[in-house]
């Protein structure tokens, strides 16, 4: 029981998720890397075992150096057969899987080129016999030979995304005049997510710390469905078109996750709530956090601070921004903080303000339980 303003509060807990108070997390962008750590993005970083862990080690030491005060870096000094880049947010495979062009750049994500399928259609078997997942299967048979045991995930993307990366904007008039054929082209995407998230979670035990590194704190393990694109169509579209397959990961994958990056997301809080379970909501900078944590009292709500923004805000600002979003939430417990792909601009003290402020709240609502 926790006071508040004097009174009683006894906050909701989640039961599937066993999450601490307030987890927070961080991801440095490529650009980041790049221009202050030499680091390249080139297809090595992705798929070379060795480079894999290489890199992987030095980030882990980096964070340790500059923010090891908050916790991160914890896996500094180890050589770790991590499978994706879990310190990065960038969905490639699957589209590449599906026969996207990827580009793969030494100072950004890689960069999926459409396809611009002149049909909706396409064959599930065929993303894992291509040259991308043939490779990735290379990648987890070197890494399980030299370490003994595999770790980490990699960004599987989301029904949405890929379908836009294979079909191109054409998808939204195909909404309209070709219903059932949409319909059926996302649930084809959606087997291929089905069997690329079966494959990394019986290797690794995890499917979505690329999709948001906070999920790592979370027994879970999170299954994070990555839904960007419910920025450019209507809420009755998604609920049409893709809440359907929602619903069956949500009865089948506990904890389930929805990562909305938009400004928007509580645009769609009614219609979150029509799910069967929503236990982790990525809420996209600009969002109505009160508004979504009335329509979803028991889903955990991980705010989002604006990478483009904090580079131009002082510490102090970087705080209040923090305690405003948490208080908004109306629940430590069912709350987490991060930034996430953080530009070369961003300052070491800017980033420390984050984790500064979430200690200061854990400890005043932890006095608070005590009294």
């Amino acid at each position: 029981m926790t006071k508040v303003g004097g009174s009683p509060v006894d906050y909701r807990r989640n039961p599937v998720l066993n999450n601490p108070m307030l987890p927070v997390d961080i991801v440095l962008g490529p650009s980041w890397w790049y221009h202050h750590e030499g680091i390249t993005f080139d297809e090595d970083f992705f798929f070379h075992p060795a480079k894999r862990v290489e890199v992987e080690r030095k980030m882990e030491d980096v964070l340790y150096e500059r923010w090891g005060r908050f916790g991160v870096g914890e896996e500094r000094g180890r050589d770790l057969p991590v499978v994706g880049p879990v310190h990065l947010a960038a969905g490639y495979l699957v589209s590449e899987m599906l026969g996207c062009r990827v580009d793969y750049l030494p100072d950004a994500p890689p960069q999926v080129k459409p396809l611009d399928l002149d049909r909706l259609t396409i064959d599930p078997d065929s993303a894992f016999e291509s040259p991308a997942f043939q490779r990735t299967e290379r990648l987890f048979d070197a890494l399980q030979a030299r370490h003994g045991g595999l770790l980490g995930d990699i960004n599987w993307g989301g029904v949405i995304n890929v379908g836009l990366d294979l079909r191109g904007p054409a998808m939204f008039l195909d909404m309209h005049d070709r219903p059932d054929q949409v319909a059926g082209f996302l649930g084809q995407i959606a087997k291929v997510m089905d069997r690329f998230t079966q494959r990394v979670s019986a290797a690794t035990g995890t499917t979505s710390i690329t999709g948001n590194r906070n999920v790592r704190h979370i027994a879970g393990p999170v299954f994070l469905h990555c839904e960007c694109a419910n920025v450019m169509i209507s809420t009755a579209d998604w609920e049409k078109f893709f809440m359907p397959l929602d619903i069956e990961w949500s009865r089948r994958h506990r904890p389930f996750g929805i990562h909305y990056c938009g400004k928007d997301p509580h645009r769609y809080a009614e219609s979150f709530a029509k799910l069967p379970h929503l236990d982790f909501l990525d809420v996209g900078w600009g969002g109505d956090v009160a508004q979504l944590r009335r329509h979803l009292p028991d889903t955990f709500l991980n705010v989002r601070l604006s990478p483009v923004d904090l580079p131009h805000q002082t510490p102090d600002e970087v705080r209040r921004t923090v305690r405003k979003l948490v208080r908004d939430s109306g629940n430590p417990w069912l709350t987490g903080v991060c930034c996430i792909n953080m530009d070369r601009n961003v300052r070491d003290d800017q980033v420390a303000a984050i984790f500064e402020e979430v200690q200061s709240l854990r400890e005043e609502y932890a006095s608070a339980e005590e009294a």
